[in-house]
C-alpha cells in the first residue's frame, strides 16, 4: 500500500523477482535496518542480505557488512529494471550477480559508506 501503481509488465518482473529471492537463503523479507544490521555485524566482512526496503520509494535493500560496520543501499526499481549504481537487471538476484563480479576489479563507492569501497 505504500509503493506507486506497477504496469503489468513491471509486475510480472516484480513477482518473478520476489520469486527466486524467496527461494533464496541471503532474503530475511521484512526485516528493519537495525535488526539487519545487528544481524549482519556478527558476520565475516562481504556478508550480505537483501530485505524489504523500510523506503517507500523503495522495494529492497541490500544490507552489507563492512570493514567499519553494517551499511544498507537502496536497490531502486524503474521501468522493469532493479537498480544499484551502475548495474541493473530485471531480476534482484542476477543484478546481485553482476554487481558481485564487478566489484572484483572495480570496487563502488558510495557516499552512504564514507568513502569505503564495497568490493
Amino acid at each position: 500500500d505504500r509503493f506507486r501503481m506497477f504496469r503489468s509488465c513491471e509486475w510480472e518482473v516484480l513477482e518473478r523477482s520476489l520469486n527466486i529471492l524467496q527461494a533464496s537463503d541471503f532474503y530475511w523479507g521484512p526485516l528493519s535496518v537495525g535488526e539487519a544490521h545487528a544481524k549482519l555485524q556478527r558476520e565475516p566482512v562481504g556478508t550480505y542480505l537483501v530485505r524489504d526496503s523500510s523506503q517507500g520509494n523503495c522495494l529492497f535493500s541490500l544490507s552489507v557488512r563492512m570493514p567499519t560496520g553494517p551499511v544498507s543501499l537502496r536497490i531502486s526499481f524503474q521501468e522493469g529494471y532493479f537498480r544499484l549504481k551502475n548495474w541493473f537487471s530485471d531480476c534482484v538476484v542476477r543484478l546481485l550477480e553482476l554487481v558481485v563480479a564487478g566489484t572484483r576489479n572495480n570496487p563502488l563507492h558510495f557516499d552512504e559508506m564514507g568513502g569505503t569501497p564495497l568490493v
